[in-house]
């Protein structure tokens, strides 16, 4: 009789201050969000990996089955792996890297992923997988982290806390990572809004690597806007924060601010999250403001209390 399924479960993932900047030691905010990812393992006798993986719908996005000689001959770490089954391939392997017993035993398994979130949103659908692969096999999801998607390493903090996070980097995998109690006095006002794309944050991260703006002064600012955001009470102190912080990123990046590009004529104040250009932004506004976005095409509108956990 096989033994009962085991389940790994991750948050998701907002970043709400320092983007770009956290890669170079900025503080950034960073909250898990309610949305996540699970992870269910169970032995079989067919001594092949089964794969797969549910939308929030309930449907399979992604199936394979993977052969233990398929594991066996993977080479090296591929610079662009060409399908899912690949990259999958690829975390597989580079968790072997880290644990030389995981998968060790030809050992079948039936695995299956479920993620409650639209994976288009951009909340964790690679970091939630990452952590929760990592915690399958004992590894340490930071490492894991960067011998495949690399990045920050923030997603992986969020995927691992309940509540809202503090996050600097120290080294790659060994990141500063600080809970605090961020409960905005003025949360029914704030509304995350997906602007309809996900945005590549790979392409964002090179374009500001390649403008080498950022100084410590600069950092400095970000981390002094961060704590300010965690402890201000009123919601126009926050709103002059998050313009400051846009104004100060729009320069680091050479972009302009997402409220200056799309919403101009909104009443209240608008902030990228993450890569800008796509995904979520945060917006904050005295009434609900579905009606505002739906007109301009935007359809998913989620108050920051359905978003954020805890």
């Amino acid at each position: 009789m096989n033994p009962q399924p085991t389940t790994y479960r991750s948050n998701g993932k907002l970043l709400l201050t320092a983007e770009y900047a956290v890669l170079d030691g900025a503080k950034a905010l960073a909250i898990p969000t309610k949305y996540g990812q699970s992870l269910v393992v169970k032995t079989n006798t067919d001594h092949d990996i089964n794969w797969q993986s549910y939308d929030e719908l309930g449907k399979i996005w992604f199936e394979c089955c993977i052969s233990f000689n398929e594991l066996d001959t993977t080479g090296k770490k591929s610079e662009t792996p060409n399908t899912i089954k690949d990259r999958l391939l690829e975390i597989l392997m580079a968790t072997r890297s880290l644990n030389p017993e995981f998968l060790g035993s030809n050992q079948g398994y039936d695995i299956t992923t479920h993620q409650d979130f639209n994976r288009h949103w951009g909340l964790g659908t690679s970091s939630t997988l990452i952590n929760n692969i990592a915690n399958w096999a004992n590894v340490d999801a930071y490492q894991l982290l960067q011998k495949t998607f690399g990045g920050s390493g923030y997603d992986i903090a969020c995927a691992q806390n309940n509540t809202p996070i503090t996050f600097q980097l120290q080294s790659e995998t060994n990141p500063l990572v600080v809970s605090v109690n961020f409960k905005p006095e003025f949360k029914h006002q704030l509304y995350f809004v997906y602007l309809n794309q996900k945005q590549n944050s790979r392409d964002g991260i090179s374009a500001y690597k390649r403008l080498g703006k950022i100084d410590s002064d600069s950092i400095a600012k970000i981390n002094s806007i961060t704590e300010d955001i965690i402890t201000c009470t009123s919601l126009s102190e926050f709103e002059s924060l998050i313009d400051t912080h846009e104004t100060l990123i729009s320069n680091l990046i050479e972009q302009d601010p997402i409220k200056t590009r799309l919403f101009s004529d909104f009443e209240g104040t608008v902030k990228s999250l993450g890569a800008w250009g796509g995904d979520f932004v945060l917006v904050t506004s005295e009434l609900n403001p579905t009606s505002y976005f739906k007109a301009k095409g935007f359809d998913t509108v989620i108050p920051y209390v359905d978003m954020v956990l805890a």
